[in-house]
């Protein structure tokens, strides 16, 4: 069923009710909620940026949980299952893609190598399956407790069924689809994700300019399906995941790379460790940030005490005077009790001191008649 929403697009209604909409407003992570109302959950994706070396991979884990995120991410590739040897390759690779995933595809023990050490050092642990099999060596071989699927993946409904029933929450990537394909595979999830999803927004192209970027499509996303949404950003530098939080992003997905000026397909769009660093306290201030109160904050009000006008005498005011302009003006500090405030110049033209006042005085309500 089709409503239309406040933003003029098509809100897409999928028969729930309304206890199932206000669950699908968080999933679970490792014990941790994300959702709107959580701060943002931040995943280092070290992709194959470690070049299938081990040791790299387990640095890049030290480096990313020093940084201060919530994730490091990697992928398994079980690649007979997933492509055939004469995929097309992007302008990012220099060599096949079949080749350079065969190349650098950690194995299972490495995997588990990884998750240990990220369970040791305080970090969750992700991994990417493109496929069922690697899916199945997820769940029975590593253990995840959340999947993360590609954008790649996000057309493949067998895929999506097939990591939906083991019951895990799910973050599915949504670049290369047009709206009506993002429909499709939330319907999919909506009906077979008992373990909670979110969708990332993301246009895949390695780096992404800032003109595609898109982050309108955040807000559009939450509206639409009510359910925890997240940038996947390839583009240069942090500022468009900093802009994706304060628009209400809950998952912020970022390439890592110990090094950029390597080699390979991933390492132009990914950012180094100390701009992860900054990634993690940015998102974190942004978030704490986006707050829509207009009050006097407890912290403004010994600022008020000096930084507000009174009504105040410019010269020496007679007891009997009628007030003219040019007998007052308005100066801080801020009025007490009794005061005339600034906003009240204009009401006090045309009254008569009660008194002498001396200039340079604020002016009191209760000396004017």
């Amino acid at each position: 069923m089709i409503g239309q929403s406040v933003s003029g697009f098509a809100a897409v209604s999928f028969g729930l009710s309304s206890s199932e909409e206000i669950k699908m407003k968080e999933i679970i992570i490792n014990g941790r909620a994300v959702g709107r109302d959580h701060p943002p959950y931040l995943i280092a994706e070290a992709c194959i940026n470690h070049e299938g070396d081990i040791r790299i991979a387990k640095e890049m884990v030290f480096h990313a949980r020093a940084a201060g995120v919530d994730a490091i991410k990697f992928q398994l590739h079980v690649l007979d299952d997933e492509m055939l040897r004469e995929a097309p390759q992007s302008a990012n690779f220099e060599e096949p893609l079949y080749d350079t995933l065969e190349r650098t595809n950690l194995s299972v023990a490495e995997h588990q190598e990884l998750k240990e050490l990220c369970e040791r050092i305080g970090i969750d642990y992700m991994c990417t399956p493109f496929s069922a099999a690697s899916a199945d060596l997820l769940e029975s071989k590593i253990g995840v407790e959340v999947y993360k699927v590609g954008s790649g993946e996000c057309t493949n409904h067998p895929l999506q069924r097939h990591i939906a029933a083991k019951g895990k929450p799910m973050i599915s990537s949504t670049g290369m689809t047009e709206l009506a394909e993002v429909d499709e595979t939330v319907a999919v999830l909506k009906a077979h994700a008992a373990g909670g999803f979110a969708l990332t927004h993301c246009v895949s192209a390695y780096p992404c300019p800032y003109d595609r970027v898109n982050l309108g499509v955040i807000p559009l996303y939450e509206e639409r399906y009510g359910v925890p949404i997240g940038l996947s950003d390839h583009s240069v530098g942090i500022y468009t995941s900093l802009g994706a939080v304060a628009l209400g992003a809950c998952i912020i997905e970022k390439h890592f790379s110990l090094d950029r000026t390597l080699p390979g397909p991933d390492h132009k769009s990914s950012i180094e460790p100390n701009e992860l660093r900054e990634l993690a306290r940015g998102c974190r201030a942004v978030w704490e940030a986006r707050g829509a109160a207009r009050q006097i904050f407890p912290e403004e009000k010994e600022i008020v005490a000096w930084a507000r006008e009174s009504v105040v005498s410019i010269v020496d005011i007679a007891q009997g005077s009628v007030i003219t302009k040019n007998m007052v003006s308005v100066k801080r500090p801020s009025p007490a009790e009794g005061v005339v405030p600034a906003k009240n110049l204009e009401d006090v033209i045309g009254k008569t001191a009660g008194v002498d006042i001396q200039a340079n005085r604020q002016i009191r309500w209760d000396t004017l008649k």
